[in-house]
């Protein structure tokens, strides 16, 4: 059975402990964290290459991949491998940018709600309720006709549209360490409610908001590619994975790895994010081992 000393704060030991064997036992997860390693580090440093992503070539258009041209030539001759790492630069900015936005609204509301209960619960989680039963295409369509085209109000979309199932599990977490004895008792001394929420609950909660940040970011560039793909994304000539795919359209009998390249990056990238979630969570809750908990 699970004891009392459960839900004590693991020691740093055991954590890291927890960590290394995940990634020991865990090839999925090494691959992971080589991978988004790898694709952030060329998204940082490939504004230094010497090669223009929107040099134009009309005779060399639709290239196959070559030793030139290593993912081929788009329909307008440009080196479609440059145009993937910016359109990879891109996507990762709106996935990490949308994260923090999502995170900030959800983390707020579902702490409030938790916290204070009553007509501010209610309020906040009936306009959570709302907001999920609507379709997030249309709420899509609204807000893009309110903010200009752009990367901005692709971020701000994106991280408006994806606050709500954040909110909810903050909320339940809330509810649950509010309850502790060391909570009531700051309560019954006066302690003011801001301080409690920054400086007991929210450390209480912050591995479950780490664990749903890299949650967050593999859905905004999930959320991001399904819009560039809908012609709602980033204006040209900025490219990112969503709008190589959505471009790729035309040409997809004619030159297949267009849409081929930019989708694979997609599902690898999505994937590697969450499973490093799911490493995350057992370095940030270390009784979660592979799935099991202490019993």
């Amino acid at each position: 059975m699970n004891s009392s000393n459960t839900k004590a704060k693991a020691k740093p030991g055991r954590r890291i402990e927890n960590l290394i064997w995940e990634f020991k036992n865990n090839k999925q997860a090494i691959f992971s964290l080589v991978y988004i390693s790898v694709i952030l580090l060329i998204s940082i440093f490939v504004v230094f290459s010497p090669n223009d992503p929107n040099a134009i070539d009309v005779t060399g258009k639709l290239k196959p991949p070559s030793s030139l041209h290593w993912f081929g030539t788009d329909d307008m001759g440009r080196d479609y491998f440059m145009r993937v790492l910016y359109g990879g630069r891109v996507s990762l900015l709106v996935g990490i940018l949308a994260m923090f936005t999502s995170i900030f609204i959800g983390v707020g509301a579902g702490m409030a709600s938790g916290y204070f209960g009553g007509i501010i619960d209610t309020v906040l989680m009936r306009f959570v309720d709302v907001l999920s039963s609507i379709p997030w295409i249309i709420m899509v369509m609204v807000i893009s006709m309110v903010f200009k085209k752009g990367l901005i109000s692709l971020i701000l979309v994106i991280g408006v549209l994806g606050w709500m199932e954040i909110a909810r599990l903050i909320r339940s977490e809330v509810l649950s360490v509010k309850e502790r004895d060391y909570i009531k008792y700051a309560v019954f001394i006066g302690v003011n409610p801001w301080r409690i929420m920054f400086t007991h609950i929210l450390p209480a909660v912050f591995p479950t908001v780490i664990t749903a940040s890299t949650a967050s970011i593999a859905s905004a560039i999930m959320v991001e590619s399904a819009l560039s793909f809908l012609g709602k994304g980033v204006s040209a000539p900025m490219s990112s994975w969503g709008s190589l795919l959505q471009s790729s359209q035309k040409f997809l009998q004619k030159a297949p790895y267009m849409a081929i390249i930019p989708g694979v990056f997609i599902i690898l990238t999505v994937f590697s994010f969450n499973k490093l979630g799911e490493v995350v969570r057992v370095f940030a809750e270390p009784r979660v081992i592979s799935g099991e908990e202490d019993v």
